[in-house]
């Protein structure tokens, strides 16, 4: 696999302004832009798991790691392990957006979607941009070729999302030659059989820093196999470090900076974890599609029944939406990073500064993500039915799997609350002028003339859903910040609540500019469909928004206030209402026409 860089298609442009900015369609990077060297990598990628990893599905959910590990170094052979490593290293320094599409592709099996991701991502990104010549030289090359196999230990049984909070020490040696660590990680994934530990762990209990630790160093052991609920053919142990002695050199940064490793890796986690549960997403609805075309019910097959229909267009909104707001937030990655000498000193932390800037983004798409992969193998389950509950199907499975990908990466709740907080640091700092956003909205909507867009098209609807949607975002963000001030960070709910609306809108902006875009393209049949799903994402997310913001009010006002904002909350929402029936079905006949999810 030869190295590629895509021509960047979409505008950097700055994080969080989708609040407060509006993007034309040609502005954006969709699934429709990729490159024919990025669809090669793609289809690479898929047709080594489809050829490779799904026929090893038993043996892998058994945790037979040889059998990980044999298809791991496969994977290193083909290439799909050295996405982000420099090339001077055995990488291939591919984009984001290729970085991406791999995980997706590779999500086929949930359990070896974890241990390539733990691997190419949280595994070795850390020493990409923080190690040493010296490091780099001597682990990058196994990392990129699949020999070695790498792992994060960062979590303790007491400090999961509190993550500065460890308790694991590090210890100067008498002879200044060695760090002595002493703890204990929880939840590592690959542990059982990793060669290579990223360890975070405190100097002297204070200095928050990150170490590189060999499977053979003395002091260091590997506790039981976790039994989990789900992602069972990956291992998950604890790392036990008894007098852990590491040369002095495996310090990885600077001491005391290490949680600029810890958190600065994430949003890469968390924007390749979205896009795995797209993977995952699709793959279970073609077991959906293919089951309901298989199983017959009084007289016909249940595809033909119109709940089972509903579901199945439901899955489709849900991939149709997490594709827009995945790669529409990778690709203003890709447009931020390209003017980046990776050569040069310092580029490293340049690339973590570009892509902190899309911080909330990226939460986004890890919140989104698995909460739509929730969605659809609960539909898949319940498409099956009875034998959705049998472990001899693969709708329990995926159902299973699904779960953990709300608490990977920061739990869903913790990124609802680095979403509002974020954006509200932002704001109260002068990075982002929401402050007067808000103002100007909270100034505008008091008006009694105040009205909605006008209609003209098959979308200008819900253009003028968009409108108020961000209308609502920055009216309830100003109500609540009215109300708490300073102490907003201290309530959760509302702060949950604040993102919800967020999170919404910028979905929902994903899906109109992408269908838009294919419309002003020419791709007839593909925006068609587009147009049905982003209606039908668009009653979707105006309920969801309605209802957050709705919390949100109630615990900020009351009497004739609360009063006052409801009634122009529903001047923002009201709206007539989409023919969400007609429209699901006319998305589940082109899914069951189709066999899979397209837009084709």
């Amino acid at each position: 696999m030869a190295a590629t860089h895509a021509p960047v298609q979409a505008r950097a442009a700055k994080g969080g302004s989708f609040l407060i900015e509006d993007l034309r369609p040609d502005e954006v990077f969709t699934p429709e832009d990729l490159s024919e060297e990025q669809k090669q990598i793609a289809r690479t990628a898929l047709e080594f798991a489809n050829n490779e990893v799904l026929p090893a599905a038993d043996e892998i959910e058994a945790k037979n790691f040889e059998v990980t590990k044999r298809l791991l170094r496969k994977a290193g052979e083909l290439g799909l392990l050295a996405v982000d490593i420099p090339e001077a290293y055995g990488g291939l320094e591919l984009d984001k957006v290729t970085s991406a599409l791999i995980a997706e592709s590779l999500s086929k099996n949930a359990s070896f979607s974890v241990a390539f991701g733990a691997h190419s991502g949280i595994g070795t990104l850390p020493l990409v941009w923080y190690g040493t010549e010296e490091q780099k030289k001597k682990y990058l090359p196994k990392l990129a070729s699949g020999e070695w196999v790498a792992a994060y230990a960062l979590s303790e049984a007491s400090s999961g999302s509190d993550a500065m909070n460890i308790r694991t020490r590090a210890t100067l040696s008498s002879d200044g030659k060695q760090y002595v660590l002493n703890g204990e990680k929880m939840w590592i994934s690959n542990c059982g059989f990793a060669d290579l530990y990223t360890v975070f762990a405190k100097i002297d209990g204070e200095k928050f820093s990150a170490f590189l630790v060999e499977r053979t160093t003395p002091g260091l052991s590997i506790g039981a196999e976790e039994h989990k609920l789900g992602i069972r053919g990956s291992s998950t142990c604890p790392l036990i470090l008894n007098d852990c002695s590491v040369p002095l050199e495996n310090l990885l940064g600077e001491a005391g900076k290490g949680h600029h490793i810890a958190f600065n890796i994430l949003n890469i986690g968390r924007f390749k974890l979205g896009a795995g549960c797209l993977g995952g997403a699709r793959t279970a609805l073609e077991h959906g599609i293919q089951y309901a075309g298989d199983r017959k019910a009084f007289g016909k097959s249940i595809a033909e029944f119109g709940l089972i229909q509903e579901k199945l267009a439901d899955c489709a909104v849900g991939i149709y939406a997490g594709e827009s707001l995945a790669y529409r937030t990778i690709g203003m990655i890709d447009a931020a990073l390209s003017d980046v000498d990776q050569h040069a000193p310092g580029a490293s932390r340049e690339i973590q500064k570009r892509i902190e800037e899309y911080a909330v983004e990226c939460s986004i798409l890890k919140v989104w993500g698995s909460e739509m992969l929730d969605r659809v193998v609960d539909h898949v389950v319940q498409i099956y039915a009875g034998y959705g509950y049998v472990e001899d199907y693969p709708a329990a499975r995926a159902y299973r799997d699904a779960r953990i990908n709300r608490i990977f990466e920061g739990t869903n709740e913790i990124n609802r609350l680095i979403i509002t907080g974020w954006l509200m640091k932002r704001a109260m700092a002068g990075q982002l002028p929401l402050l007067p956003a808000i103002k100007g909205i909270m100034d505008e909507i008091m008006q009694p003339q105040f009205s909605s867009l006008p209609s003209a098209d098959a979308l200008s609807g819900e253009r003028a859903l968009l409108a108020n949607a961000k209308k609502i975002a920055l009216f309830a963000a100003g109500a609540a910040s009215q109300k708490h001030m300073q102490d907003l960070q201290e309530q959760q709910e509302i702060m949950g609540a604040l993102a919800d609306c967020i999170i919404e809108t910028y979905a929902l902006e994903s899906c109109l500019l992408r269908a838009e875009k294919l419309l002003a393209n020419g791709k007839t049949a593909a925006g068609k469909n587009a147009v049905a799903l982003t209606r039908l994402y668009a009653a979707r997310a105006l309920d969801a928004i309605d209802r957050s913001a709705r919390r949100v009010l109630a615990a900020v006002a009351e009497g004739d206030l609360l009063r006052t904002q409801m009634a122009i909350l529903r001047r923002l929402t009201k709206h007539e209402p989409a023919n969400t029936i007609a429209l699901g079905r006319q998305v589940a006949r082109q899914l069951i026409a189709a066999g899979r999810y397209s837009l084709q």
